[in-house]
């Protein structure tokens, strides 16, 4: 029988088709990409070929067979596992990985049980490739001699590889102008160059932003701080000092939303006690209110309410940017005479807390360490919250007044584990496990917060405080659409995306009597300056860039980490400008003036952050 003859680099031609299918399979199976046309499908077709090339074409230098075929296996591995990564952690962030996010390594033993909720068994697919790879290599016959290589054969096959990335970007930019240079969404950088190249893309923007500091002088201060002067909000007399010489106590609402606030699941109240204090007269509560966090997430929240700086884009500025100078709320407070502290059940060093509120000139940490965690008082990421509540106002009975302490809750976290005898409401009943636990830890955070207040009033605290709660950011991504459509009666559209993007605030002065429900737009970035300014503290010399919700100048106006934002009228998403009123799409062009103002504003946040430039003013003060 006579022997077949496989030509030389079968293998390298198997992989690379193998790879660029795997690819594309899994970008249209596992990612919620949304594709408007013909074109962006081919562009999405076709945009991991010229990476693929290019790296697969390596091997052609390799003259010894086994060498390259070891080579091959290993870059079939690598985009396997980069794919895969991608995909777990799309699930449970509804975003694509930075290299910041993987140098994260402290984090990953307590997000275990997230991404343990988000791998699933057909994950295995995204290693077919290395499975074809490998039989490729089996059971393809090869030469053991060194093979020697045509030299215009490797030169024809890149100028292909470089052609296919020119027509690629080509395309893209036809698509979506100014794409490399607007990169704030990182979903449309894959949709449009792949997620190969993204990461490369990713990995040059890192360099960039690490120059960026060693090179700032602090001439490009002046800059930003035109900008924010410009658009300072006088706070109103009628509120400013409403407050003065209170406590403050500000407790992060993990994951909570707006949707369940005066809402039901299968005849079930949600939140009977916030519901209550939307209606009480000493509750501001915010209607209209939007988390503005990127993938820090709660550390985000608590950067931004900290400074009125956005988060980092690709990032954690609790971890990229802890040794910065800041001018943080807290450290404005310890000025004003405060003792100033944040109260949270779980280790000092997640997400690199005990080193970045040194740098917020937070006075003390009571993390776990403070607490005493008793049988059946621990669940998923800590301590449940009604025991770590309570044990909270234990600890605010020995703080020097007036304190202002930040309390991060735990209960009501991905993957919203409860233990049965805390379930006080029973599951939804949708085709998503999250979404069908969340109105359960919902409604126990929501008790917690309930036996929180009692205490308080018990402790003799409560009188002399304010207390303010907010959500740090969502809870439900949109990979759960499907669900929420189905509690919501409705088709999740991207204007429902990012109206779901609403999170309650609420502001409580006992003994004030005049509170009300606001429904003026506004976001986390704001909550610095509104409640500096109950308390009677001027910011107008401050470099934040939220302003006083209660000033007759406030604008309302969101933005979005990803550029996404929200006006009065409009709201702009992947994209699209729709009509708020109509929730269809409407004239592009009334939404530019807004887009621009939106890269302004992110733009020089990102330059203070990456500078560093609020040293130069301490060194001013100095």
């Amino acid at each position: 029988m006579k022997k077949v003859t496989w030509p030389k680099h079968s293998v390298l031609v198997i992989a690379l088709i193998a790879t660029w299918l795997t690819t594309y399979i899994g970008y249209i199976t596992s990612f919620n990409m949304k594709i408007d046309n013909v074109m962006q499908e081919f562009i999405l077709f076709m945009n991991p070929l010229s990476f693929l090339l290019f790296i697969y074409g390596m091997a052609l230098f390799m003259k010894s067979a086994k060498r390259r075929n070891i080579y091959i296996f290993s870059i079939s591995l690598i985009t396997s596992i980069i794919m895969f990564s991608n995909a777990v952690f799309y699930r449970f962030f509804n975003d694509f990985i930075t290299l910041p996010v993987l140098f994260q390594t402290s984090n990953f033993g307590d997000l275990s049980s997230s991404i343990g909720a988000n791998v699933h068994a057909l994950d295995i697919f995204f290693f077919t490739d290395v499975i074809i790879v490998a039989l490729a290599i089996k059971f393809i016959p090869t030469s053991e001699r060194s093979l020697s290589q045509r030299s215009i054969g490797r030169k024809l096959y890149f100028v292909i590889a470089a052609t296919i990335l020119m027509v690629n970007l080509g395309l893209s930019e036809a698509q979506r102008p100014q794409l490399l240079t607007r990169s704030f969404d990182r979903e449309l950088l894959v949709k449009n160059i792949g997620t190969y190249n993204y990461h490369i893309y990713d990995l040059f923007i890192q360099s960039k932003t690490h120059a960026q500091r060693a090179l700032a002088d602090g001439s490009e201060l002046a800059e930003a701080a035109n900008y924010i002067n410009a658009n300072y909000a006088e706070p109103n007399p009628e509120m400013f000092g409403v407050a003065k010489g209170r406590n403050v106590i500000f407790i992060s609402l993990e994951s909570l939303q707006n949707f369940v606030i005066n809402n039901e699941m299968n005849g079930y109240e949600i939140t009977p006690f916030l519901n209550e204090l939307t209606k009480d007269p000493d509750t501001f509560y915010f209607n209209n209110f939007y988390h503005q966090t990127g993938l820090g997430k709660t550390s985000d929240s608590e950067f931004i309410v900290e400074n009125s700086l956005y988060g980092r884009n690709g990032g954690a500025v609790f971890f990229t940017n802890s040794g910065n100078a800041y001018h943080s709320m807290s450290e404005k407070l310890g000025d004003n005479g405060y003792f100033t502290s944040v109260m949270h059940a779980n280790n000092r060093s997640f997400w690199n807390r005990d080193i970045m509120y040194q740098a917020l000139g937070i006075q003390k940490f009571y993390d776990v360490e403070s607490y005493t965690i008793g049988e059946g008082e621990a669940v998923n990421w800590g301590m449940k919250d009604i025991p770590f509540l309570e044990q909270s106002v234990e600890i605010m009975k020995t703080m020097p007044q007036p304190f202002s302490t930040r309390m991060i809750t735990l209960t009501n976290h991905h993957p919203f584990d409860l233990d049965e005898e805390d379930m006080i409401i029973p599951p939804y009943d949708s085709n998503s496990k999250t979404l069908n636990k969340y109105f359960q830890t919902v409604r126990y955070m929501d008790e917690a917060i309930k036996i929180f207040f009692e205490d308080l009033k018990k402790s003799g605290i409560y009188d002399n405080s304010i207390i303010v709660m907010y959500g740090d950011h969502y809870g439900i991504s949109e990979n759960h659409n499907k669900a929420m459509g189905m509690y919501l009666d409705k088709e999740i559209t991207p204007l429902d995306n990012v109206e779901l993007q609403k999170v309650p605030m609420f502001i409580h002065i006992p003994g004030y009597g005049k509170g009300k429900t606001i429904d003026e737009l506004s976001g986390q970035m704001d909550i610095r300056p509104t409640v500096l300014h109950l308390l009677g503290i001027d910011t107008k010399e401050d470099m934040q860039m939220g302003a006083d919700i209660f000033s007759k100048d406030h604008e309302p106006f969101v933005i979005f980490r990803d550029g996404r934002l929200v006006t009065e009228n409009m709201i702009y998403a992947h994209e699209v400008c729709y009509d708020i009123q109509t929730g269809e799409p409407t004239d592009g062009n009334a939404c530019e003036p807004y887009i621009e103002r939106a890269n302004t504003e992110l733009g020089y946040s990102d330059l203070i952050i990456n500078g560093d430039l609020l040293r130069f003013t301490d060194k001013e003060e100095k």
